[in-house]
């Protein structure tokens, strides 16, 4: 039986662009690839339709979190749009000690949307912010 492995729990995801930190959500949607496929019905063969794999695509990434004093988030969206210039992008899962249990970077990156702050009417709650982006897909290696 292979040896069981520790689970990853009270973690955050971790923004960079270029090497600057644009910030740290709680939530983190939209890890995720699919492929197309293409289904090809061979002449002939009655029995089954074969399926091939075709383009690949990548959801929008959006990410929710706590809305904090750091500006890097505006800065980069406005950016984006003076200069209309790709990044490459790194999200990092880190524990509560700050230390990085898995990352993904993203190429060809933008920011398509900021929303926040997010504050609901109850005592207590916190202003959150969330942001969408585009990308071309995971960069593997």
């Amino acid at each position: 039986m292979p040896p069981s492995q520790k689970l990853i729990s009270n973690h955050n995801f971790k923004v960079s662009v270029a090497g600057l930190d644009i910030g740290t959500f709680s939530v983190c949607e939209g890890l995720a690839m699919e492929f197309d496929v293409f289904e090809w019905a061979e002449g002939g063969n009655n029995e089954f339709v074969h399926h091939l794999p075709g383009r690949q695509r990548y959801p929008y990434l959006t990410l929710t979190g706590g809305m904090t004093e750091n500006k890097a988030l505006q800065e980069w969206f406005e950016k984006t749009r003076d200069q209309a210039e790709l990044k490459e992008i790194t999200i990092e899962l880190t524990s509560q000690d700050g230390k990085t249990k898995r990352s993904w970077t993203f190429a060809d990156a933008f920011p398509i949307k900021w929303t926040g702050p997010r504050i609901a009417a109850a005592a207590g709650d916190m202003a959150t912010e969330t942001l969408e982006i585009a990308h071309t897909g995971l960069k593997m290696g």
